[in-house]
């Protein structure tokens, strides 16, 4: 493994909790080591694994005795000042029609490469974290990926579920060629109906500023707005992230915070709400 980094982000969410869980392997030359990242609106935690701990057949994935698969999950770590256990499982998964990356996954020396595995899926099951007790039962679920090298210097990404359906949208610097350009990756799923906002779609960002997210192609706009734009930085987690494959870099993730979203297409107004339980990464200047 030289300079890389493989991980998959869990979303899981009921009325009352959230709770975000990444494992992922990452490495630079013959050095290769894994990692297990739990998130919660209360706290997040980084627990660390030797590389031969990881192992993987196509989608299925375990670290030590934690397994990751599109049935579910199953936590079980023990550390001198964490213990997490217990077992979540999932629904039908709802995949994007194709590849997210859309042409751009044909292009070689990315840093960075995003998938979507499930827009949105129930969970039930049950986690303790510390003795704090997770509890789902018919909850939300989605399911995403990044592969790589490094996360983009500057980015922003979020996701959300609403009644009738999931949205996620990211908005990043991509460097490709000695250039730089902002890229946009967007879902929403509204009644079973995918909506797709990419570059590649001809989509556009026209703001990008003080926590507010809107980008527009054609006759479609889509709105994310922080409503406290200090929550990330404030309220946020400190998450782990990739820089050239090793996980040195300090990003924020508030889990479950206000914000604001709007969908428009053509005169329609699809949806236009406001929410506590958005999860959020702002890595922009505020």
């Amino acid at each position: 493994m030289n300079g890389t980094f493989y991980g998959w982000y869990f979303k899981c969410q009921s009325d009352t909790q959230t709770l975000a869980i990444i494992p992922a392997v990452h490495g630079t030359g013959k050095k290769q080591t894994c990692s297990v990242q739990i998130i919660t609106e209360n706290g997040a935690w980084t627990v660390s694994f030797p590389g031969s701990a990881f192992h993987r057949i196509g989608q299925n994935i375990s670290i030590g005795k934690n397994r990751f698969n599109r049935n579910g999950i199953r936590l079980a770590i023990q550390e001198p000042k964490l213990r997490v256990h217990g077992k979540l499982n999932f629904g039908q998964l709802s995949p994007v029609k194709y590849d997210i990356m859309g042409p751009f996954a044909l292009l070689p020396y990315l840093e960075c490469r995003h998938s979507v595995w499930s827009m949105r899926h129930t969970v039930s099951g049950i986690v303790f974290i510390s003795g704090q007790k997770y509890h789902f039962r018919n909850a939300c679920g989605y399911w995403e990926g990044d592969r790589g090298q490094s996360f983009p210097k500057a980015y922003a990404w979020t996701q959300c579920f609403f009644k009738g359906g999931s949205l996620m949208l990211s908005v990043a610097d991509i460097p490709i060629a000695g250039f730089h350009f902002k890229g946009v990756i967007g879902i929403v799923l509204w009644h079973g109906r995918e909506y797709r906002l990419a570059t590649y779609l001809g989509a556009r960002i026209v703001r990008l500023q003080d926590g507010v997210v809107r980008v527009v192609q054609g006759d479609m706009e889509l709105e994310a707005r922080l409503l406290d734009k200090d929550a990330v930085r404030r309220d946020g987690q400190t998450l782990k992230a990739p820089a050239m494959g090793n996980m040195v870099r300090t990003i924020h993730e508030n889990a479950a915070c206000r914000a604001f979203y709007r969908f428009r297409t053509g005169k329609r107004t699809l949806f236009s709400f406001k929410t506590n339980g958005a999860s959020f990464e702002y890595e922009y200047p505020m």
